[in-house]
This record gives structure tokens, sequence and C-alpha cells, in this order.
């Protein structure tokens, strides 16, 4: 066997009635991912979700809160489908459907970096608690600890009242309540590499811990916090409509919220119950679909699932 077979990470092991021997894990978590079905409607909804948003400009059939016809709104009705209106008129006389296609584009912004963030700054705890342990691993731990204390939820809405409304405070909240989750899960995957072979024949063969960590433990150590990524991004969506929902999200009234369009339509909901039921299912489809995606990639890395 040759230096090169020693210091290789060992292979994952795949199921052999699948069909699996001979693929790569990547390959063979693929091919486990293509055959659930709650992965395939997963991706379906989170695909229909990111191409909603993106192309919300071009769907859209009017500006978001233009209020151009807030003449029709009455303190008594508002005004439901119609040929002009696919979905209707929000109480502020804009265009329901535009509204909804705008707020999409919202939420995956915001979700998006703001799960980013938080897997980039977890990351680096994970990797100084989980690569270099001793005191460096009981310090960040314990300001993980700290962190994981208080409820996610709480910890945002203390982080964005704290920066102030808009939607950069929301991201940097979400972001803060994602930190320690991202960081405990990072170090627990490298803790389990240190004692593997490979890494045992690197460190024999003098190479630094730096270069094993970086280059060796944390490639094999990203599948459960990429996993975690997908999930969180369904907690992201719930949290950026909570927060838009306390009164916390964009200053301006034009950016088109799902949470502010569930604070509008309180007073409205024996006159137009749609105005709360298209924001409202339209969050929990979304947040479902990221969840459905999340658990079927869990399952794919997983090489002992074998169904």
């Amino acid at each position: 066997m040759s230096a090169l077979d020693a210091i290789a990470p060992p292979p994952s092991p795949t199921a052999e009635p699948t069909g699996e021997a001979g693929l790569g894990p990547w390959a063979a978590a693929w091919r486990r991912l293509r055959r659930n079905p709650s992965g395939i409607v997963g991706a379906v909804v989170v695909g229909l979700f990111v191409l909603v948003a993106v192309l919300a400009p071009l769907l859209a059939p009017y500006q978001p809160a233009t209020g151009e016809w807030f003449g029709e709104v009455t303190p008594t009705a508002v005004p439901g489908p119609s040929a002009d209106h696919v979905l209707g008129l929000d109480s502020f006389g804009s265009d329901l459907l535009t509204q909804l296609l705008y707020g999409a584009r919202s939420s995956l912004v915001i979700g998006v970096v703001s799960t980013a963030v938080g897997l980039a700054v977890g990351a680096v705890l994970g990797i100084l608690a989980g690569g270099l342990g001793g005191w460096v691993d009981t310090l960040v731990m314990r300001i993980v600890d700290i962190l994981l204390s208080i409820p996610s939820l709480l910890l945002a809405v203390s982080v964005a009242a704290v920066l102030g409304r808009g939607q950069w405070s929301i991201m940097l909240a979400i972001s803060a309540a994602q930190v320690p989750i991202f960081a405990r899960l990072l170090r627990a995957s490298l803790l389990a590499q240190r004692g593997q072979d490979y890494v045992v024949a690197l460190r024999s063969l003098g190479l630094r811990q730096r270069r094993i960590v970086v280059g060796h433990m944390l490639p094999n150590s990203l599948g459960p916090v990429l996993v975690q990524a997908t999930l969180v991004l369904a907690t992201a969506v719930i949290e950026v409509a909570a927060l838009s929902f306390l009164g916390l999200g964009a200053a301006d009234p034009a950016v088109a919220e799902w949470g502010r369009m569930l604070v509008t339509a309180q007073d409205r909901l024996e006159q137009a119950p749609q105005l709360a039921l298209y924001p409202g299912l339209a969050i929990a489809v979304t947040a479902l679909g990221f969840t459905l995606l999340g658990e079927a990639l869990r399952e794919a890395l997983d090489p002992r699932s074998d169904r």
C-alpha cells in the first residue's frame, strides 16, 4: 500500500442491495435522493419558490404597494378576485398577487443571506473548537452554550430591536440565532473525524494540524452541515415573517413582506379572509418544502439508509 493510500480518507460504505456498489459517496447520495418521493416534492416546492422570487418583476402584473386602487377599498369591504386582479386587492388598494410575488423575493433574499452569514460564522467557531481542541474548544463551546440557552426567536427579536428596523437588521438577527447551531454541529462532525485512520496517518507523516483540519477533515465533515443549512432555511422563512409581523421588518412600506401582510389582514379577517390565507399558505408551503428537502438530504447522505 502506497503512502497516498494510507492517508486517503476511508470511502463511505454504500448499500449493496440497492445497486450502489462502486459509486462514490456523493454519487450514491444523489442516487438515493432521486428515489425519495418527499425529497422530489420538496425540491419542486423550493424550485418554484426560487423561480417566483427571481422572476417576480416579470410575473407580477403591477408594482408592489402602489395603493393605486385604494379608492375601491371601503371600511366594510375589500374587492375580491376580478379580471384585473386575480387574487383581489389588499387593505391598502394594492394588487394582492403582486404583493405575494414580491414577498417571496424578500423572504428568499433574507433567508439565504442570513443562513449564509450564520453558516460562515458558525463554521469558523466550529473549526476552531473541533480542529484545535483544548482551551480553545472549551472557550468557544461555553460561548455557544450561552447562545443556545436563549430561544432562537427571542435572540433574533432582541438583535433586531437593538439594530432597528430594516432588512439588514433582520438578516443579522436571524444569522445570530443560527451561529451556535452550525458551530456545534461542525464541531461534532470534526471530533468524529479526529479518530479516523486517515487522520492518524496524516499526523504520522508530519502534516500540520491546520492542513489536516482544513484540507482533509473539513471536507469530510460538511455533509451534516449542508443538510442543516437546508433545514435552517425553513426556519429562516418563518422567522422573517415573524419579525415582520412584530413590526421589525423593512421601514419602507413599498417593500412587500409576507409577515406584514398578515399584520394588515388582522382587521379584515371577517370581510376578506383571503388577505391572511394567501400569505399564511405561502409561508407554510415554503417552509414545508425546505423541510422535506432537508430531511431527504439527510437520509441521502447517510450511507446506512437502505430503503
